[in-house]
């Protein structure tokens, strides 16, 4: 399959072209408009400082559904004892910092850079891009950021400095986003970690289908908050 260059038209080419390793598309922009219309199409930005644009569809594609997160039990009982505290959008641009510097195996470097991230702030003030923080005191020691759009959650990354803090803020996320009733969490590619929460591999074009339904419905909430009157981790 060929690599489609994008030029100013705010387009994607069908993501089932995609090569075998996911990618797509170079080239185009980091707008709110190209990057709402690329979630919606289940395509997603993720390359390197002083490269171009890569845009991404791996197939088949990793993602959980709210209602089949499994939690161990070790974990489950490190949420009931409550190490954290845990807020939304409260510290989104710190967050995706600390995601920046997080040390990952096999990864030199980040796929934040400083365009994404000036993006992905833009993303956060229209309301499409959200965090989880996980604190001990004032000290900001797990999180996670994404993008949400309808009723379907794009994650993008996590940080932990602490045990079980970005671990424990996730449960948080899925057992919020099953309340509010989100269809689909996109874990984007595969991790053991994610894995062990219960997220697998749906045929591209299940994914897609799910992607189109999910974004084509309401948003569950007008506004993430810290003040919904669910349990924590409901579903432990």
């Amino acid at each position: 399959m060929p690599i489609f260059r994008l030029a100013d038209a705010l387009v994607f080419p069908d993501p089932r072209l995609a090569e075998d390793d996911g990618l797509l598309a170079i080239g185009g922009d980091l707008s709110v408009a190209r990057l709402e219309l690329a979630y919606r199409s289940g395509i997603f930005p993720w390359y390197s400082e002083g490269r171009p644009i890569q845009w991404w569809c791996p197939s088949p594609r990793f993602a959980l559904l709210p209602d089949e997160c499994h939690v161990g039990r070790s974990l489950a009982k490190a949420v009931r004892r409550a190490p954290y505290r845990i807020s939304l959008d409260t510290a989104f641009a710190e967050v995706m910092d600390r995601c920046a510097k997080a040390p990952r195996p096999g990864q030199h470097g980040t796929w934040i850079t400083k365009d994404m991230r000036r993006a992905y702030l833009e993303l956060h003030q229209r309301g499409l891009a959200h965090s989880v923080e996980a604190w001990q005191g004032d000290r900001l020691v797990g999180g996670l950021y994404g993008v949400a759009i309808g009723r379907a959650y794009f994650g993008e990354s996590m940080f932990a400095a602490a045990p079980d803090a970005s671990k424990i803020a996730f449960v948080e996320l899925v057992s919020r986003l099953g309340r509010w009733g989100f269809a689909l969490i996109d874990c984007q590619v595969h991790t053991e970690h994610l894995e062990r929460f219960g997220a697998r591999m749906f045929a591209l074009e299940d994914f897609l289908v799910r992607v189109r339904e999910a974004t084509e419905r309401a948003p569950a909430v007008a506004a993430w908050r810290d003040d919904d009157d669910g349990p924590v981790g409901d579903f432990v």
